[in-house]
């Protein structure tokens, strides 16, 4: 049943929610210049909603009505993908990457021969980096554009390293950082793939945003993807046959990140000369890293590895195995569908057909989904979630949905205290975090100006919080992004139109100078639009 809400009544509850004080553990330390309480219900005062959406009964024509529109959203990015320009781009791109993995392969033939068991030109899967494995195709150096070559030789320096993980697989990635910052101390995120078809190339529209905003990156491909190995020399699996790279792979790649000259990463010591590819010691970025800012971004299966990750160290799982840090680094995280919760660590959207835990909490999915190994989910840092609509499957809902069916993860967060969001974007599936050709997607390049794409519709809605979550609890004053964070994660103006009105977006975490923001549905704090009336 979906809720029903008079004007007068949201009125009250927006005006209360707007004035309300309060604490958690996020740090509330005030600038004269940061964004205030009173500026962020000025930029929302007038909004209101088209709530007939979130109003309608099940089952009901209105509703299915409603239903057929959103759900036709999850194929608006194949549509605009027969653009003669992107069809052009992507074919030159995939031949490109086709042509650079048999290169590699010729001057290191280690990738192809044993001990590299499973290594071939077809897999791991998008090993080639052809048809859907490109990612978007105006984002490689040697393409003409601001999102090309403008951005590689004249935004970001990007240096590509391959490093052993624990079971000396080699991990395939790159490091990017922002060029003219002299010796300034960044802060850092590591971008975590899914599982199966996701490589990097399909993230790179957030490490090359996360680099714009004044971000170290490290981006790469898990163990069993991608351009890393398939298996370790012994044949230990990566990918869907072996989840606890998820979260094992992150502790790497963090301890890869904090490496330098003083303190060289471990398992190259313990690992070197397994093969005779030239892997790395340390990071090659070392000296512009603040080891006290890290965060992590996952998507699908890396979304529960960053839920995992972050709760090492937490009283109530276990310790943090890092070997270069004490104790565990990461101060953030942002999960791209989904936020995990203690009863379902790796709670991504399946399906449109199921419930989310119906589909997630059966036994092969736990077999698939759930390492015997794994940390209990603890809320310890400051979480945003988000969490598809349709999943895998685009195809409308056929059941009632349960407004605060994606919210398990948050209310953990929420009870423990700890900084938390979730946002539902209206249509979404759970491939508008990877977007590559021909995959379900709402809008990402509905045109291309400058050999570049533009607009879209989940898309810049992601960027958008995931930038301004990370600037809340990463940046310092004085950085970019540092004194408008409040306001853009409490820009309701802007997004909640696009929010869903099947499931409820939620949020609590406190402003800079020290608000509380705390509501279990966001849509349902304002007005309906008086054309409605």
């Amino acid at each position: 049943m979906k809720i029903q809400i008079t004007t007068s009544l949201a009125l009250i509850i927006n005006a209360l929610l707007l004035s309300a004080c309060g604490s958690d553990n996020t740090d509330t330390t005030a600038s004269q210049s940061t964004a205030t309480s009173s500026q962020i219900t000025a930029n929302n005062a007038n909004l209101e909603l088209d709530l007939r959406c979130d109003q309608a009964s099940y089952p009901s024509a209105e509703l299915l009505q409603c239903e057929l529109s959103n759900a036709a959203k999850t194929l608006e990015a194949n549509i605009e993908q027969l653009m003669p320009g992107f069809v052009t781009r992507q074919l030159q791109q995939t031949a490109a990457n086709i042509q650079a993995t048999l290169q590699r392969s010729a001057r290191d033939p280690s990738w192809n021969l044993p001990p590299a068991f499973g290594n071939t030109g077809l897999t791991p899967l998008c090993a080639s980096g052809a048809g859907p494995c490109v990612g978007d195709p105006f984002r490689y150096p040697g393409v003409n554009g601001p999102d090309g070559d403008v951005f590689y030789t004249q935004e970001a320096e990007v240096l590509p390293v391959v490093y052993y993980d624990q079971g000396c697989a080699r991990i395939s990635g790159q490091v990017w950082k922002p060029r003219k910052t002299g010796n300034r101390k960044l802060p850092a995120i590591i971008i975590k793939n899914g599982s199966v078809q996701a490589n990097e190339a399909l993230y790179w529209w957030a490490a090359q945003e996360l680099v714009r905003a004044g971000y170290m990156v490290l981006t790469n491909d898990p163990r069993g993807q991608g351009k890393s190995d398939f298996s370790t020399p012994t044949g230990e699996q990566g990918g869907n046959f072996n989840g606890t790279v998820f979260y094992e792979g992150l502790v790497n790649d963090i301890d890869f990140l904090m490496s330098s000259p003083a303190k060289p990463y471990p398992h190259e010591t313990s690992c070197k000369g397994t093969y005779p590819t030239k892997t790395l010691a340390f990071n090659p970025f070392h000296q512009q890293l603040d080891e006290t800012r890290i965060g992590a971004a996952g998507h699908s299966y890396g979304a529960a590895g960053v839920s995992w990750a972050q709760s090492f160290s937490a009283v109530d799982s276990q310790p943090w195995p890092g070997l270069l840090s004490p104790e565990n680094p990461l101060k953030a995280i942002v999960a791209w569908d989904a936020l995990g919760s203690r009863n379902s660590p790796a709670s991504a959207t399946l399906t449109s057909l199921l419930a989310s835990e119906a589909a997630t909490s059966n036994p092969v999915a736990d077999n698939l989904l759930l390492p015997q190994n794994a940390p209990a989910i603890s809320p310890r840092v400051p979480a945003l979630g988000f969490t598809s609509e349709y999943g895998f499957t685009p195809v409308p809902f056929v059941r009632d949905t349960a407004r605060d069916e994606h919210l398990s993860g948050f209310k953990e967060w929420a009870a423990a205290n700890v900084p938390v969001y979730n946002i539902t974007i209206a249509g979404s599936t759970h491939l508008d975090y990877s977007p590559g050709p021909a995959l379900p997607a709402t809008s990402w390049c509905p045109k291309i100006e400058n050999n570049a794409c533009e607009g879209g519709w989940a898309k810049p809605m992601i960027t958008h919080y995931t930038l301004a979550w990370f600037d809340r609890f990463l940046k310092k004053p004085g950085e970019q992004g540092y004194n408008d964070a409040d306001l853009r994660l409490l820009d309701d103006s802007q997004w909640a139109e696009r929010m869903s009105f099947h499931f409820a977006s939620a949020r609590r975490f406190s402003t800079r100078d020290g608000q509380l923001y705390f509501s279990e549905d966001i849509r349902m704090n304002y007005p309906e639009k008086s054309t409605q009336r």
